[in-house]
């Protein structure tokens, strides 16, 4: 098993060589617009751009809770789009993280980073925007992924 790396830096700037995912948590609403995205947005169009398309499709497609799509944005590097929160604001259901739905996105996104033979990098998933407690999150992680050997970096902004 791989340890969970802790970096300071910007997650839109891995850290590291080879094939590379950026992962990070997507509301179903089809809201784009707030958060980590914006860096995302910033550096590369393509995820956005694939992200709006999935989810007005949706009626013919995989897009809702647990689902992930992984978009090439540069020769080695790919962002992926992970459908883990309902909604964007805390209610009556609490906040939006959906805990079952991102280990689902965590599952799917060991098997993409398998598959590219990349390492996993990504901002504190779920514990901003979404209202997700990291003591829930950081176990879904390591579970999915540094238990089946992908490298995988945490980066705080400093």
């Amino acid at each position: 098993m791989l340890p969970l790396r802790y970096v300071q830096g910007d997650a839109t700037s891995p850290q590291a060589a080879g094939p590379k995912v950026i992962a990070h948590v997507c509301n179903d609403l089809g809201g784009w617009g707030k958060g980590f995205v914006l860096a995302v947005s910033r550096r590369w169009p393509e995820p956005e751009r694939d992200y709006r398309a999935w989810h007005r499709g949706r009626a013919g497609n995989d897009f809702g809770l647990g689902a992930v799509r992984v978009i090439q944005v540069r020769p080695d590097i790919w962002v992926a789009n992970m459908i883990g929160q309902h909604g964007m604001r805390t209610g009556s259901n609490g906040p939006p993280i959906r805990y079952d739905a991102l280990n689902r996105c965590l599952d799917a996104l060991a098997g993409h980073a398998a598959t590219l033979g990349a390492s996993v990098h990504l901002p504190r998933i779920g514990a901003g925007l979404a209202g997700g407690r990291w003591p829930q999150i950081e176990p879904l992680i390591i579970t999915n992924l540094c238990a089946r050997d992908i490298s995988t970096t945490v980066y705080d902004l400093n």
